[in-house]
């Protein structure tokens, strides 16, 4: 019951959506309505420049690394990922904004990697930030982690949960990343700025 309680919780804080609500609180903009719609840390980043951007990071790891670390203490690293991964359900379709479209689960799912296994979770972050240094795409980056990381997880002797939670995490990564992929084949993906380029809202 318990183990079954951190994983409804880890769907619940998963539901928040931090970017909405920093962006239409500070702003009265619907950041679903400007940048590429997403309520996540990339497009309010990239919006309204890393003041706003840094903070949704924080809080966009901290709904997957909460569950995940809570369920793993309890339970191992099973629930430790059952409940990050209903942090990213959530945070996809997150309840508090009528099971609409959400985010893409990128730092959600790395903090649930640092909640389950810290240092899994760092070596995925080292290889999302030399993919984006490579690029200055933060799709290709948060593509190449998610297609990567299974088989680092392989390598790296860890647990079955955390491969198996690595391989679904990757897949969904890729399949919500499909119009950004689309948009790098015909060459119209905008690059990242860690300054923002215009003022919106």
């Amino acid at each position: 019951m318990t183990e079954a309680a951190v994983i409804a919780a880890g769907y619940l804080l998963g539901s928040m959506p931090f970017g909405y609500w920093v962006v239409r609180a500070a702003k009265g903009v619907d950041i679903r309505t400007v940048g590429s719609g997403n309520i996540g840390a990339s497009n309010v980043w990239r919006t309204y420049g890393k003041g706003y951007g840094l903070p949704i990071v924080v809080l966009d790891v901290a709904k997957g690394f909460v569950p995940a670390l809570v369920g793993t203490g309890l339970a191992g690293e099973l629930v430790g990922v059952l409940a990050g991964g209903a942090a990213m359900l959530g945070h996809w379709r997150p309840l508090f904004l009528g099971f609409q479209r959400g985010g893409k689960m990128v730092a959600t799912a790395g903090g649930t990697f640092f909640g389950v296994a810290p240092l899994f979770g760092l070596v995925g972050l080292g290889l999302w930030v030399l993919a984006f240094l490579a690029t200055r795409y933060a799709s290709v980056a948060s593509i190449a982690t998610g297609l990567l990381l299974p088989f680092v997880a392989l390598l790296l002797g860890q647990p079955w949960p955390v491969v198996v939670f690595a391989a679904v995490a990757g897949v969904a990564v890729v399949v919500l990343h499909r119009a950004n992929i689309a948009r790098l084949r015909a060459g119209t993906e905008t690059r990242f700025r860690l300054r923002r380029r215009t003022a919106a809202g």
